[in-house]
């Protein structure tokens, strides 16, 4: 209860009891219990009696009293939440700032605080699945690969988070275990070791918070991260091994094509200046041809018109 409820200092079932009220009640059953009768009102025959009867004992009856009563002050500090309980009942949920509520063991109250990100690293719920250096996981193509994961939570349901679960913390591992299995079982080796972390992280995520709303924890994932993920300890030299053929087989490609990249231009360029050559060879040679043709062409005519003579001055030109 908030001290600026406005029920406050009012008599009811959730503010505190009538003083004046439970004194009466006290002194009653301690007369009835020590024989002794009540004074009539107005009687004119008894001295008047002070107002803590039996003196010391009914003093320290009333200091319980004012104890108890102040034993159900409470102050919910800046990101925190009281949830309040009523016979183990859940009755409210009250917010930061001083608070009353009924003394045990009528209620209690259990201040939660909403502010704090907690982190917690998943090794696996079961022995078979855990490792030295977290989750033993298979993937789709059948491989096994050891991980570990860290996930960062706060609460955003105090109600929830109290009285849904028994221990919600075990919850949360028990879901990311979930999760991590599936969303890892549905992708290939090579994408969980390397260019994957990111994309997997963000599905876990996903599933994880789609879990916890479906059980009611009150919890609210804040981020999933993958932070290694290697083969298992037993198999880690075949599979280095196999990495390294994988590199050696990369390296051996990126040498190929970088020589392809190198001869190849220069290869087109000797073809063609080999190209150019040829067609000036060609026309040179055609050109020398059609000039012997012409000149021949030329001498048959003169020949035509005086073979004798005609073969005098060839005869003559080559000697």
């Amino acid at each position: 209860m908030s001290l600026n409820d406005p029920q406050w200092g009012k008599r009811g079932r959730s503010g505190p009891p009538d003083l004046d009220e439970i004194w009466r009640n006290v002194n009653r059953r301690l007369n009835e219990l020590l024989g002794r009768r009540e004074p009539d009102e107005g009687g004119a025959g008894e001295p008047p009696r002070s107002g803590f009867p039996f003196g010391g004992a009914g003093l320290l009856v009333a200091l319980v009293l004012i104890v108890w009563l102040a034993s159900g002050f409470y102050i919910v500090d800046e990101g925190r939440r009281g949830v309040v309980t009523r016979f183990g009942k859940y009755t409210e949920t009250t917010s930061p700032g001083p608070r009353w509520h009924l003394p045990y063991p009528i209620e209690a109250v259990d201040v939660i605080d909403f502010s704090k990100i907690k982190t917690v690293e998943i090794h696996g719920n079961t022995p078979a699945s855990r490792s030295a250096r977290g989750l033993l996981l298979v993937t789709d193509d059948e491989n096994i690969t050891d991980a570990l994961f860290a996930v960062q939570y706060r609460l955003k349901d105090s109600k929830d988070y109290v009285f849904n679960t028994k221990n919600p913390d075990d919850v949360l591992v028990q879901v990311a275990s979930t999760a991590i299995s599936e969303v890892v079982g549905r992708s290939q080796m090579d994408f969980v070791l390397y260019e994957g972390r990111g994309e997997i992280a963000k599905k876990t995520e996903t599933l994880m918070q789609e879990m916890l709303d479906r059980y009611g924890t009150g919890i609210q994932i804040q981020s999933v991260s993958l932070q290694d993920s290697q083969p298992p300890e037993q198999v880690r030299p075949a599979f280095d091994d196999a990495v390294k053929a994988s590199q050696d087989r990369e390296r051996q490609k990126n040498e190929g094509q970088s020589y392809a990249n190198d001869i190849v231009p220069r290869a087109r360029g000797l073809a063609s200046r080999l190209l150019q050559e040829a067609d000036g060879y060609n026309a040179r040679v055609v050109q020398e041809a059609e000039g012997n043709a012409s000149r021949f062409k030329q001498v048959l005519v003169e020949y035509n018109k005086a073979p004798a003579v005609t073969r005098e001055r060839l005869y003559l030109d080559m000697m």
